[in-house]
């Protein structure tokens, strides 16, 4: 039995996304990395105290396996959408799905995130842990996950690279939009790809809650 404080109520949706699996054969080019579970349940957790979760639509995008959208499907909302271009971890997605034992309407749609096909006929809430824009011939990646955020969102979360504050500030202000919030978070990275040295290192990012009009 948990406390009923905000940490206790984090700590318990980080123990229930625990189970949620990563990606088989992860992909470099798309800059394809497990959310870990203590950081996705930060963010669902602060979006939920602000009213982004519960009745809402939440849209996951660039969703892979689905860590933030299944976070945010274990609290209340209207329905969830993941979204991404690479069908494997869409697979997985559905079977992570099973494994929280998530009861909203989720829906996984193979699609661009830069350029989801979505007409939402209300303003949704965007949490994405979008590529930093790390590989080589993907610099900017973040921004155009942004861009899409602007289309169809009333609310964005989203995680960048420590030191992102001046462009995510920039790019908001440029698109109507105002960071209400934001926080630093270590990313865990285990050894996935062949330039990697370290068997895992922790890596610091920035998690910005943006309003759009």
């Amino acid at each position: 039995m948990t406390d009923g404080t905000p940490g206790a109520t984090r700590r318990r949706l980080a123990q229930e996304l625990a189970v949620v699996a990563g990606f088989e054969d992860p992909r470099a080019p798309l800059e394809q990395y497990h959310t870990p579970p203590d950081l996705a349940a930060h963010i669902v957790h602060v979006a939920d105290l602000q009213g982004d979760i519960e009745g809402e639509t939440v849209v996951d995008l660039g969703c892979g396996t689905g860590m933030l959208a299944l976070g945010a499907a274990l609290r209340g909302p209207k329905r969830v959408v993941g979204v991404d271009i690479d069908p494997a971890p869409l697979s997985t997605a559905l079977e992570n799905e099973r494994r929280v034992g998530a009861t909203a309407d989720v829906s996984w749609l193979r699609a661009d995130a830069t350029e989801a096909p979505l007409c939402p006929d209300e303003g949704v809430t965007v949490l994405m842990n979008p590529p930093f824009g790390a590989q080589t011939g993907n610099e900017g990646a973040d921004r155009a996950f942004l861009e899409t955020a602007v289309d169809i969102a009333a609310v964005s979360y989203s995680v960048h690279n420590a030191g992102s504050e001046s462009f995510v500030e920039s790019f908001a202000d440029d698109n109507a939009g105002e960071v209400t919030h934001a926080f630093a978070a270590e990313f865990d990275l285990p050894r996935q790809f062949d330039h990697h040295e370290e068997s895992t290192r922790s890596i610091d990012t920035e998690v910005f809650r943006i309003e759009w009009t």
